[in-house]
C-alpha cells in the first residue's frame, strides 16, 4: 500500500505559486499581444477586417482575462484547455512558408502559459490545503 506523502510548507509553496502565475501571465499576455500586432501589422488578409479577425482570435482568451488578474486557480485550470488550440494553431503555422517566427512565438507563449499554469494550480491547491490544516 503506497503511503501519502506530507504536504511542503507554504514557505516553499507560496513564492513558487506566485512565480508561476507570475510566468502564466507572461505567457497569456504575451501571447495575446503577438496575435494582435502580427494580424493587425503583418498579415496578409486578403482584404478582411484586422479587427475582426483580431477579436476572433482573442475572444477565448479575453474569456479568461478577469481570472487571470485575480489568480483564481480554477481559472487557470481551464484555461490549459482553451491555450491548446493556440499550441495547435502555431504548431499549424510553423510549418506554413513565411510564418515560421510568427508560429513559433505562438508556440512558445502558449507553452509558457500551459506550463506555468499547471505548477500555479497544483501548488496553489497545495497551499490551500496546507492552510486547511491539512498534512497529507
Amino acid at each position: 500500500m503506497r503511503r501519502n506523502k506530507p504536504l511542503p510548507s507554504l514557505d516553499y509553496l507560496l513564492p513558487r505559486a506566485r512565480g508561476a502565475r507570475l510566468l502564466a501571465a507572461l505567457g497569456y499576455y504575451g501571447l495575446a499581444i503577438t496575435l494582435a500586432i502580427y494580424n493587425a501589422l503583418f498579415a496578409n488578409l486578403h482584404g478582411a477586417n484586422p479587427n475582426v479577425i483580431i477579436g476572433v482570435l482573442l475572444f477565448p482568451l479575453l474569456i479568461f482575462l478577469p481570472g487571470i488578474i485575480t489568480g483564481n486557480p480554477r481559472v487557470h485550470a481551464w484555461l490549459c484547455f482553451a491555450i491548446n488550440l493556440y499550441f495547435i494553431y502555431g504548431v499549424l503555422l510553423c510549418f506554413q512558408p513565411g510564418n515560421g517566427l510568427y508560429g513559433a512565438l505562438v508556440v512558445f507563449f502558449s507553452s509558457l502559459c500551459f506550463c506555468a499554469s499547471v505548477v500555479y494550480v497544483r501548488w496553489s491547491f497545495q497551499a490551500k490545503r496546507v492552510q486547511a490544516g491539512d498534512k497529507y
